[in-house]
């Protein structure tokens, strides 16, 4: 259908088919028979031919002035999309969980824009599963496996799950001497589904009978619990490096290693497969791999 509005349109600018035909590098039969199609699609005649003019009729020229509309902005479209592909630019949309994008993803989102300036950057932090052709995401970042054919998932890192606890909470009840010991603790269950079991990884796996006093759906809550000295809990490394590092909190039986799965995890970005991702999207992976 553009085909033939476009051979229209430059018959009625050029005042010849022959004159397309020659924009088009088609042969003049070719664009007459798109035109007499054109006009029984919509039941009028568009041009008056004579053997030596050519004239555009009312209907003609009505739709002429549509036509001319319809084809600038598809060629305008067209300019948006290649400009799009050849530049990072645009709204990028990213999805995270509440923890891992607090304390890893958001401190690295200013050094980025400063990088692209074009690019605006929409995040939605949720502990939520997204779907990313519904919601129109163009990455999510989730710890576990690709849940789907259609996705493509890119490794940031290992996630390194250490047991933890304040100084003050192993004054007042203790450090575990095995990881058998952890039933007589107060243990910080993350409620997230997959994650509330705790599992310690040497042969063989084993699950652990844990004690439980708290259950909280984020891993900053878990945190924020773990400084309030209400008991222990298996936090990925990414979350505590700083409070382990002041001291705050202490990695508790270090020389075992543990997991809320049964296998070890990674966090990875998840986009849709696509022939061509866009810059934007294409920057945005490098510069998390080049960081994280």
């Amino acid at each position: 259908m553009i085909t033939r509005l476009q051979y229209f349109n430059c018959v009625v600018e050029t005042g010849s088919i022959s004159e397309a035909s020659r924009v088009f590098d088609v042969q003049p039969s070719s664009i007459s028979r798109q035109i007499a199609t054109l006009e029984q699609e919509l039941g009028v005649r568009l041009l008056n031919r004579t053997t030596r003019n050519l004239g555009l009729t009312e209907a003609g020229q009505r739709y002429y002035d549509y036509s001319q509309r319809i084809v600038a902005e598809l060629d305008e479209a067209k300019r948006a999309v290649n400009d799009l592909q050849q530049s990072p630019k645009g709204r990028l949309r990213v999805s995270m969980t509440v923890g891992f994008g607090e304390s890893v993803i958001l401190p690295l989102i200013p050094d980025f824009l400063a990088m692209y300036p074009d690019i605006d950057v929409d995040l939605e932090l949720t502990e939520r599963v997204v779907d990313l052709v519904e919601e129109n995401t163009d990455v999510a970042i989730r710890s576990g496996r690709l849940p789907d054919s259609t996705m493509i998932a890119k490794k940031l890192l290992a996630n390194n799950f250490l047991l933890c606890a304040s100084p003050e909470y192993l004054a007042k009840r203790g450090t575990p001497d095995s990881p058998q010991s952890l039933s007589n603790h107060q243990c910080i269950r993350y409620g997230y589904a997959g994650w509330r079991e705790w599992y310690l990884m040497e042969a063989p796996i084993k699950r652990l009978d844990i004690g439980s006093a708290i259950t909280v759906n984020t891993v900053n809550g878990q945190k924020q619990l773990l400084l309030s000295h209400a008991g222990l809990a298996l936090m990925p490394l990414w979350a505590v490096q700083q409070e382990l590092h002041r001291g705050e909190l202490i990695n508790v039986l270090p020389q075992h290693t543990f997991s809320p799965y049964e296998v070890m995890s990674s966090t990875y970005a998840i986009y849709l497969k696509r022939e061509l991702v866009s810059p934007k999207i294409r920057v945005f992976l490098d510069y998390l791999s080049r960081h994280i």
